[in-house]
């Protein structure tokens, strides 16, 4: 087989192969998965399908890449220039990897184009803020000296979900990579095909073979081999908070470093004195953008008292003129959801919620989307009614789902917004700037937007408080999270030490 390194593939084509050690692998067991388009629900590709030798192998390329240190011993210009060449490449083949997204996640073009060009960006910020990731000179007392150097941790497994395919292989290939790493990439079995292209881009940058690996299988038995595996020196995992706790459980034998980004259910707090249109057009976009499929989607909406009628009026107006419809199409706002299964999962939530007493006041079921009718579909959702014990309050949806609440006064809003066990997100919406900073305070979340719906920017920290997990990407400090430091003393005096005086 020629080598990934040297051969720049189609983006849209009907195999797709794994890559171990910079050469395409279709599996030790030469079996293949088919991943489908959930817009239509027809078949899209098939793929390789991982066993867990080849999980062996990825490790022992990994391992090899990094010991042999041709990556990790690069000056530290060299490797942000072939960041940028990634990002530079994909820059060239953007219309193709977007046009790709879509078709395997069924989101909207509009989102697929704003997620493949954070991609690149994420690549283009981590090549700059390598150069500046450096270790530090301390003070010592008397004729010593102390300095500290960043050396890459090694072997890192990245495990990544369905909801940002390519948006989230680059927020973790690119710190690891910059630090000097080796990884080996897991995507989610559904939406694997970006994730691939961007390993061969990697590649065709220049990047050495063996330093960036990916396997694509099930992820209950690769993806959790993985990230047992006593070749591996850090696991990140991006993903629902269940499998989070069982892959943290499963790195602690060996005491590997773990990242975790997990779920989510952010609120969305709109006082009496916010601008109203823009809370409106806020919460619209911050349930309904990816189809309400993201791990900071606000889907609890709770507004002042004296605003909620006003608010709601324009609200559900405005959640009825939503285009569901051919992903690829610019006019599309709401895209498909991302398999049978998970459209089943959101439907009996919002059932559950009709059996508790609460209100479906708008969508509630499956839609019909013209030309579309294989694929999977649900009309925005908005539930009224609620009470905080309801189970589509208190656990995530990951759909199109937004429960909606009123509260009395700041203390209320607080006390509402921090009443639930994860802590990833949240808004708030007023026009008195004190009153934001206050609350901001106060939530306990990782991120917190005021008069925006926009989350994450390359250079913004993102992560969780309580059981949306630890750890920050996306940010400078993300770089941290991938080196080890070491300290180095120093005696500098003229005379040997003689501690014991012998």
């Amino acid at each position: 087989m020629s080598s990934a390194k040297t051969e720049a593939k189609a983006v849209k084509r009907d195999v797709y192969e794994m890559i171990i050690g910079g050469q395409p692998v279709g599996g030790s067991e030469r079996e293949y998965f088919v991943t489908y388009n959930p817009a239509t629900g027809e078949p899209l590709a098939k793929v390789a399908k991982a066993t867990t030798a080849d999980v062996d192998a990825a490790v022992a390329a990994a391992r090899q890449a990094f010991a042999a240190g041709k990556w990790k011993r690069s000056p530290v210009n060299k490797r942000a220039r072939t960041m940028n060449k990634i990002a530079n490449i994909m820059r060239s083949r953007f219309n193709e990897l977007v046009e790709l997204e879509v078709l395997n996640s069924g989101k909207s073009l509009s989102a697929a184009q704003g997620q493949v060009m954070q991609a690149i960006e994420d690549f283009e910020f981590y090549a700059g803020a390598i150069v500046s990731h450096r270790g530090a000179v301390n003070p010592m007392p008397g004729p010593f000296m102390n300095y500290t150097l960043k050396e890459p941790v090694g072997v890192c497994a990245q495990i990544i979900p369905w909801n940002y395919p390519m948006m989230m292989a680059a927020w973790k290939i690119a710190p690891a990579i910059a630090t000097g790493c080796s990884v080996i990439l897991k995507p989610a079995s559904l939406t694997p095909l970006t994730a691939i292209v961007m390993t061969e881009i990697c590649h065709e940058a220049g990047v050495p073979e063996g330093v960036v690996n990916i396997i694509t299988g099930d992820g209950s038995t690769v993806g959790a081999y993985l990230a047992e595996h006593e070749g591996v020196d850090k696991v990140a995992f991006t993903g629902e908070t269940e499998t989070g706790k069982d892959i943290m459980a499963k790195a602690s034998k060996s005491l590997k470093r773990v990242t975790l980004e997990l779920g989510g259910k952010s609120p969305n707090l709109v006082f009496d004195d916010a601008d109203l249109n823009a809370a409106v057009d806020g919460a619209l976009f911050g349930i309904f953008y990816n189809t309400g499929q993201s791990c900071e989607a606000r889907s609890r909406l709770y507004i002042q008292e004296s605003l909620y009628d006003a608010f709601m009026e324009k609200f559900v107006e405005k959640a009825k003129k939503l285009v569901l419809g051919n992903p690829l199409d610019q006019n599309t706002h709401v895209g498909a959801i991302i398999s049978e299964r998970q459209l089943e999962v959101i439907d009996g939530y919002v059932k559950s919620a009709e059996e508790e007493g609460a209100t479906i006041l708008l969508g509630g079921g499956r839609a019909k989307v013209d030309g579309h009718e294989s694929g999977h579909w649900y009309l925005p959702t908005i539930i009224t009614n609620v009470t905080e014990s309801m189970k589509a309050v208190k656990e995530e949806i990951f759909g199109p789902v937004v429960v909606v609440s009123t509260f009395k006064d700041e203390k209320d809003a607080v006390k509402l917004a921090n009443n639930t066990n994860f802590g990833l997100a949240a808004a708030i919406w007023t026009k008195d700037h004190a009153k934001a900073t206050r609350v901001a305070g106060m939530i306990e979340a990782g991120t917190i937007m005021i008069n925006s719906p926009f989350s994450a920017f390359p250079g913004t920290p993102f992560g969780g408080y309580k059981q949306s997990g630890f750890g920050r990407e996306l940010c400078i400090e993300t770089l941290d999270l991938y080196t080890e430091t070491k300290s180095v003393v120093s005696y500098t005096g003229s005379r040997p030490l003689n501690p014991f005086n012998l």
